[in-house]
């Protein structure tokens, strides 16, 4: 097969990446090396034939993209190129707000269903409600369509109009709605008070998450009139974010010291992240719930905690994600997520694959399902990074002895009101630590 013109200027593309990454004072035509010419061959042989011969017709736009993603996925399950949807969740995560209704909703039988409007948005004020089934998007029947495809034609710029016409069960005829887009800032801390204890639920890491934590700290205590009992952080299921946000949110907690390192591939290659004086709850008891969802950015604190003694970690164990991702912005609505670095908690302890193990394991014995419903956690990615320190996964097997306090049935906590196990558990343990201070240092396995 001769040479197109299409595989002459990509492997000039190729050959001339290689040498923009090479470090100065290496010679570049050194660096691209027989073997690179001869992979770069190879890549051109495949992408030439697959034009010429696949059953449709394919543009390099795609076949570019695909190689990119693959070459990608071949490294790590956190690596990755962004587009489309995918692009946009990752700027959502990072600035904590997007154009759109504030509805958050799921894929049922092929039909898109509202789990909950978020409070004071337009799809909140617009009385779409929970349950509802949203069947056409500004007249289109979208039922069939991919969750993504309809997540990305609800959202737009703020401003712009969108008509949706919703079913609702019990009601006869479908019901027609016209909202206005706004910016929907996302709230990634939510607390309250429960019997003289603050509850601080931590969602996401998103800009500002570590101000919305100490915002929640001074709030529970002006509801109260005085200092409460202690503090529940809810950490679960809360997947992570931005690094610096871990920091700030560990840093209100603590007084001094190291709240995380980051290691590259040089040895020399670490950056550690200090806490500044100030602890704004005031040394009081602190239980941090996690489990198998709690994760990234979310082990960071949890973990920080943990190392200086600060907190109680209860619950379950997390789920161990102990690597870096450095975000690039290609333009053109792309960017590479790449993994750079891995993090370390202050003791020198790697979360990678074995995860945070709590100090007081709590079942979440609230769910029917939590005995049988399978738990995916880094360690069983493909191609997920081999914790260097522990590679002996024998070490991560869960207790599995019957404990007598976890016995109570779903319907035994129900009749005492008790919904959330884990939480109650952890409500009930700080109001012993609080009436006996004591505890709290020799309670910590």
């Amino acid at each position: 097969m001769t040479r197109s013109a299409p595989r002459a200027f990509l492997q000039a593309t190729a050959i001339a990446l290689v040498l923009a990454i090479v470090p100065v004072g290496t010679s570049a035509m050194a660096a691209v090396d027989t073997d690179t010419y001869r992979e770069i061959d190879v890549f051109m042989d495949v992408f030439n034939r697959v034009k010429a011969d696949y059953v449709d017709k394919v543009d390099d736009k795609t076949l570019i993209k695909g190689a990119i993603s693959g070459m990608l996925a071949a490294l790590d399950p956190h690596s990755a190129y962004e587009t489309g949807l995918d692009y946009d969740n990752l700027r959502i995560q990072t600035s904590g707000s997007y154009g759109g209704l504030g509805l958050s909703v799921t894929l049922e039988d092929g039909a898109v269903k509202v789990i909950a409007p978020q409070e004071d948005t337009p799809g909140w004020r617009a009385g779409i409600k929970s349950g509802d089934y949203i069947t056409h998007i500004n007249g289109k029947l979208i039922y069939g369509e991919t969750l993504d495809e309809a997540i990305t034609e609800m959202r737009g710029p703020p401003g712009s109009k969108i008509t949706l016409t919703l079913i609702r069960p019990g009601r006869d005829k479908p019901i027609e709605v016209s909202v206005v887009r706004e910016r929907i800032i996302q709230k990634p801390v939510k607390w309250e008070v429960k019997n003289g204890i603050g509850y601080i639920d931590i969602n996401t890491f998103s800009e500002n998450t570590g101000e919305a934590t100490k915002a929640a700290i001074l709030g529970i205590e002006k509801s109260l009139g005085h200092a409460p009992l202690g503090y529940v952080v809810d950490l679960r299921d809360n997947g992570g974010g931005l690094r610096d946000e871990a920091v700030n949110v560990a840093d209100d907690f603590l007084n001094y010291g190291e709240v995380v390192s980051e290691r590259g591939r040089e040895k020399g290659d670490i950056q550690r992240f200090y806490a500044h004086n100030g602890d704004y709850a005031h040394g009081l008891p602190v239980i941090v719930l996690t489990n198998s969802g709690t994760a990234s950015a979310s082990e960071i604190v949890a973990g920080a905690l943990q190392d200086h003694h600060r907190a109680l970690i209860m619950g379950e164990r997390s789920f161990g994600k102990g690597s870096v991702q450095t975000v690039l912005d290609l333009g053109n609505g792309t960017a590479l997520r790449l993994t750079t670095s891995r993090y370390y908690t202050p003791s020198g302890r790697s979360v990678q694959e074995g995860g945070i193990q709590p100090d007081i394991k709590v079942p979440q014995l609230s769910d029917p399902d939590y005995k049988s419903r399978p738990v995916f956690r880094e360690d069983d990615l493909r191609r997920h990074l081999i914790n260097e320190v522990k590679a002996d996964n024998s070490v991560l097997e869960e207790d599995t002895k019957p404990d007598p306090r976890f016995s109570a049935t779903v319907e035994q906590l129900k009749a005492k009101g008790i919904t959330d196990f884990q939480l109650d558990y952890a409500l009930k343990t700080i109001g012993r630590l609080a009436t006996a201070p004591q505890v709290a240092a020799v309670t910590r396995k």
